[in-house]
């Protein structure tokens, strides 16, 4: 099947190709065509079904119209949301997204920033693992377009929009301690990520405050890269060896539902031999009975602002050095009161 070109609109329609040419790339207003002959072009465009050469607009433009979006688990039901709401977003504004994972994986990650910038993206928008700091600052220094989400580097100048997990962490800690709670343990995931830091400081300083002795073997934390089965299984101990336990705060939603399964195997009733507590939402939490506490994340108000914050960067040039000045946007936590409390 032929190619439809310019040239072939410009020759039904009866106008020059220059003409096309402009109504296609939106310059009707400079090239004094009016919106009559403008609509016309266009529809003739639609119905011969026109797709302009993406690579040969790039040339002329030096731009791609494409973003790309790197998070750490797309299956994860955060992530995928995040990114569902970025693709809306980015398609309100006629650009594509290219998105793929990490999975905390170093090396993976330092492959992905390569690949999308060989595919010439426009900007980045990025949920960063602890060994990418070098390639984002590099693409910081080259003045990239970009924007980290969820979690950032302290000490690079780097946009970045995060919930706040610190007080997050605290509303639900202290909605446990006013619920009388007073051996809650903490479930974490073993990674260098500023995110989970602040978690798990909000978790003992609202127990200092509280008056209560911070025990270090009411804390676990799991390898980030540990097949599921043995999650569970550390968790099922874990809980085992500590008798008497209160309440569990689970410091994200995955590992919340490993605990789901131990709590489970180990017979025990929600709340009423344990209260369980989880960062981030999830269905399972919803539908679970009972329904599971949770410190729910604004996911669409984190991915409109990290959107915004990169436009302005368009807006700007690319290439355009960052002012001074700080970078977060911090975006609040709900608790979300259920069942499980």
């Amino acid at each position: 099947m032929k190619n439809i070109t310019i040239k072939d609109i410009a020759l039904k329609a009866g106008v020059a190709p220059s003409t096309v040419s402009a109504v296609l790339n939106g310059k009707t207003r400079e090239s004094r065509i009016s919106e009559q002959l403008a609509s016309r072009v266009r529809g003739i465009a639609a119905d011969m079904g026109y797709q302009p050469n993406q690579t040969a607009v790039a040339l002329r433009t030096g731009k791609t119209r494409v973003l790309g979006l790197i998070v750490e688990d797309i299956s994860n039901v955060f992530f995928a949301s995040l990114a569902k709401i970025i693709e809306e977003e980015a398609d309100s504004i006629g650009y594509k997204v290219l998105y793929c994972s990490t999975e905390n994986n170093e090396e993976k990650a330092r492959e992905r920033i390569r690949m999308l910038s060989q595919r010439q993206v426009d900007g980045f928008l990025i949920t960063p693992t602890p060994g990418m700091r070098a390639e984002i600052d590099r693409l910081a220094s080259q003045h990239k377009p970009l924007v980290l989400m969820d979690r950032y580097f302290p000490g690079l100048s780097v946009p970045h929009v995060v919930v706040d997990n610190y007080d997050g962490t605290q509303m639900a800690m202290q909605h446990l301690l006013e619920k009388r709670y007073r051996r809650i343990a903490f479930v974490t995931i073993l990674l260098d990520q500023v995110q989970m830091h602040q978690r798990r400081q909000a978790y003992e300083d609202s127990l200092r405050v509280a008056g209560i002795p911070v025990e270090e073997n009411l804390v676990l934390q799991l390898p980030y890269h540990c097949k599921p089965e043995e999650s569970v299984q550390q968790i099922r101990e874990f809980i085992s060896e500590n008798q008497g336990l209160d309440a569990i705060f689970f410091a994200t939603n995955y590992v919340g539902v490993y605990g789901l399964e131990a709590i489970k195997d180990l017979g025990l009733s929600i709340p009423g031999q344990l209260a369980v507590i989880c960062f981030d939402d999830h269905d399972i939490f919803r539908l679970y009975s009972p329904a599971i506490t949770i410190v729910k994340q604004p996911v669409a108000l984190i991915a409109q602002t990290a959107m915004q914050l990169l436009i302005r960067q368009f807006e700007k040039g690319a290439g355009t050095p960052r002012s001074s000045g700080s970078f977060q946007v911090l975006q609040p936590a709900q608790l979300v009161i259920r069942a499980s409390t």
